[in-house]
């Protein structure tokens, strides 16, 4: 893997593991999810004039993958309500790459190396043995991380077909957001705009600084995705499990065991395969 598409990958995954610990550290953390979200399609919507559109091929793909992000946003919140962000978050990440190693051969025509297979492997044991380590978490908050884990897998896949026939990644990834982002604000406005709009004027920095972060974030990943396997890809992305450790850690208390540095250590020499192979 080119050492440029790496570098954009990890910068990716720090900034998808900033989001979500904005997301685990506010009150609110379905309200702050549908603001980042909002503020990411507003984001979209001021970017799209000035850029080509995508191919008409990768539409059914960009509506597809619109309403399993809206799936995967209420789900992060719903994990986030019960569950530590450094067991949920790790559930949700390191189990969808494994779906999207063995499906996207037969989904996307990718044989995968040996040695990207390893790095694969490396990865998402780190990132599961960091999810099986917690004790006493919240069993409904650990059921929607996995059942999230899927639809990351889903969409994954869609977009990794979607964004190769778009010609157009910057685009793509602006109107998935959009088409996104638009029902969940047409929601809340609909069922609890007397409770969102109070909320939102007060935590709009945070949204907007989440808007970007998830944005930019998959921007780069659906990008890196033209130019690499989407498992590869999927599986480095998930190096975001170091970032989300180490925020969880210093900003939100959680306790960082000798299990999870372990578990972090994997994460790194999967990554240092994927680089390598």
């Amino acid at each position: 893997m080119p050492l440029s598409v790496f570098g954009i990958v990890l910068f990716a995954a720090l900034l998808h593991a900033s989001w979500n610990a904005i997301v685990k550290g506010a009150p609110d953390k379905l309200l702050t999810t549908i603001l980042v979200a909002s503020s990411a399609a507003a984001i979209s919507a001021l970017a799209l004039p000035f850029l080509a559109q995508p191919a008409r091929e990768s539409w059914p793909f960009l509506a597809t993958s619109a309403v399993l992000q809206v799936g995967y946003y209420l789900l992060v919140a719903r994990a986030y309500r019960g569950a530590d962000m450094s067991q949920a978050y790790p559930l949700m990440r390191g189990t969808a790459p494994l779906i999207v190693a063995l499906v996207s051969s037969f989904w996307l025509g990718e044989i995968l190396s040996p040695a990207a297979l390893a790095g694969v492997a490396l990865i998402c044991g780190g990132v599961l043995s960091l999810a099986l380590a917690g004790r006493g978490t919240n069993v409904q908050g650990l059921r929607a991380a996995l059942l999230n884990a899927v639809v990351i897998a889903s969409y994954t896949l869609v977009d990794g077909a979607g964004v190769r026939a778009s010609g157009a990644p910057a685009a793509y990834t602006l109107w998935l957001t959009l088409l996104s982002g638009v029902p969940l604000l047409a929601w809340v406005l609909a069922a609890r705009w007397r409770t969102f709009l109070p909320y939102a004027r007060a935590h709009l920095g945070l949204g907007v600084v989440g808007g970007f972060g998830t944005l930019t974030s998959y921007g780069l990943a659906l990008w890196a995705m033209t130019h690499a396997p989407v498992a590869v890809i999927a599986a480095l992305r998930e190096t975001s499990i170091l970032f989300a450790t180490a925020i969880a850690a210093v900003f939100l208390k959680e306790k960082l065991t000798p299990s999870r540095i372990a578990a972090a250590c994997l994460i790194a020499a999967g990554a240092v395969v994927l680089r390598l192979k």
